[in-house]
């Protein structure tokens, strides 16, 4: 526990190593990590190595109940995994209760030596990690709306590298400062490590050049504004060449396009020029945000993603489908006498409320313990309606709860439609496959059309990544192989929706012969 004073309030928070954000893990393609993890706070910790493929090493990716019990406290684990044919950003960060609030940092990954950027050389690579802060304890935060059924407060403002920037009710609080030579290119490696809120990303006066997301090579798309949801990397090209003699504003703001209540405190931070003053009666040049709900400015960003598939980098998209899934993603109510309004809300995949289990997931397909989980998770949901049309009150908004898996066999090729519905209300949801990367070959509005829409799927050049958003009231269309042995979690990155259960998880059976087999425990494995 670090003791940490934000937004003028003080409060101890859980740090890794004292830092807020942690520590950044500096590594190179196909390098193998370890990682001595020792929890000395009072909670059950895990951390997930988000992104990071964890080939046949299930037991170190760490979601807490699905591929290990938690590292109690006074207690510790080694995490041992290789970074096989991965280069770029990803991160890091508890997955266990809410301490992902505080508990993140940045996993870099360089090319293999003598390997280039498939872009100019940047002179410099700044870390961006973007996230959120409350004044309140979360954890007690996330524990009284639970046991309320309701929804917990917003955040109170975000930060860039730690800090807000001046905000109106603490006009003192610093900002992060990002200092730059005129005339060079940098490459920023930004982060979404916010809980709950989609961001999006600007700095006055100058554009920016996406050349990767997730770890994966795009081809360089020119933007001034980058949308990036929670879990999402997005590595860009900034060149200094606007006038020195002055500040320009870096900001990071909310996109939301529901209608319910959302930190609209924007953090601040400067970018400046290195060996030139500005004068104290030049005021900063401020960045002219997109608004809130600016959904086609997110929507034009979220399109112009390319994976680069080039002779070094290709893309690799399945064209035949063994698994078709169909899974509607969003929220419910389930009745609940003791909630404030008899109800509380829940969320589900294909009307599943996943239910944690008390054993590692991982571990009870390993040694075949029984009732733990079901293989039995639905490939499409039981009662078809019409899902993005607005939802009649009289309609049962309950869910189903269990412990259920989807079994695949190795190496299987899958496509799953993310349906998002109306039920409740229709907002965007950032899934995040662990153990995999996937492909985005399709999106669109309303209810996804068998028919006609994979008529127009990108099987070309689709964006190749962990986490992908699911539109309001609308469907993504994503491809994978399944040549990973395990158990993989797959779920919404807003923190309150996996709380209410939008998770699941698939079970994929060994190959032929030991390279396709998942390696045995490690013999530090946590106990539950």
């Amino acid at each position: 526990m670090t003791n940490t004073t934000k937004l003028c309030s003080s409060k101890p928070i859980v740090t890794v190593n004292g830092q807020f954000p942690g520590p950044t893990i500096v590594a190179r393609e196909d390098d193998t990590v370890l990682i001595k993890v020792v929890n000395h706070v009072k909670y059950n910790v895990s951390i997930h190595w988000h992104g990071v493929r964890q080939l046949r090493t299930g037991w170190a990716d760490g979601p807490a109940y699905i591929t290990q019990c938690p590292i109690q406290p006074r207690q510790n684990y080694f995490y041992n995994f290789t970074l096989t044919g991965q280069r770029g950003t990803l991160w890091w960060h508890a997955h266990i209760l809410w301490l992902r609030a505080t508990v993140h940092g940045a996993i870099v990954i360089l090319p293999k030596l003598g390997v280039p950027y498939p872009f100019p050389k940047p002179y410099k690579e700044k870390t961006i990690v973007l996230g959120e802060w409350w004044k309140s304890d979360v954890e007690q935060l996330i524990n009284e709306a639970t046991k309320h059924g309701t929804a917990p407060n917003a955040s109170d403002a975000h930060t860039i590298n730690g800090h807000s920037g001046p905000i109106s009710n603490c006009p003192s609080q610093s900002g992060y400062s990002l200092p730059v030579r005129p005339g060079k290119t940098y490459m920023l490696r930004i982060i979404n490590a916010a809980l709950n809120e989609e961001l999006f990303f600007k700095i006055a006066g100058h554009k920016l050049t996406v050349v990767e997301v997730d770890a994966v090579y795009t081809k360089p798309y020119k933007t001034d504004t980058v949308l990036i949801a929670p879990g999402q990397t997005t590595n860009v090209l900034l060149t200094a060449n606007a006038n020195t003699g002055s500040k320009y504003m870096v900001a990071a703001t909310t996109f939301m396009d529901a209608p319910i209540s959302f930190d609209n405190v924007t953090a601040t931070a400067t970018l400046h020029y290195i060996g030139h003053t500005v004068s104290s009666s030049k005021k900063t040049v401020l960045a002219s945000l997109p608004q809130p709900n600016a959904t086609l400015v997110s929507s034009k960003f979220i399109k112009s993603l390319r994976s680069l598939n080039s002779r070094e980098y290709p893309a690799k998209v399945p064209t035949t489908v063994d698994h078709s899934l169909f899974f509607t993603v969003g929220l419910g109510a389930n009745p609940c006498p003791s909630c404030n309004s008899g109800i509380r809300l829940v969320a589900g995949i294909n009307n599943v409320t996943f239910t944690m289990p008390e054993t590692a997931l991982l571990q009870a397909h390993y040694f075949n313990i029984s009732h733990v989980f079901t293989d039995d998770f639905p490939a499409k949901p039981s009662n078809p309606y019409n899902y993005t049309a607005p939802v009649d009150q009289s309609v049962n908004a309950a869910t189903m709860t269990g412990t259920k898996l989807y079994r695949l066999p190795y190496n299987a090729t899958v496509q799953i439609i993310l349906q998002n519905t109306a039920m409740i209300l229709s907002e965007n949801h950032p899934f995040h496959l662990h153990g995999f990367n996937f492909f985005e070959v399709g999106r669109g509005l309303g209810n996804f059309n068998p028919e006609k829409d994979p008529k127009r799927f990108n099987l070309v050049d689709p964006v190749e990544r962990n986490t992908v958003g699911v539109p309001a009231g609308g469907w993504t269309a994503i491809r994978f192989i399944a040549d990973n042995p395990g158990v993989w979690f797959m779920h919404c990155h807003l923190e309150i929706h996996t709380t209410w259960g939008l998770k699941m998880a698939f079970v994929v059976d060994n190959g032929h012969g030991p390279d396709q087999s998942l390696l045995p425990p490690p013999a530090d494995l946590p106990k539950c």
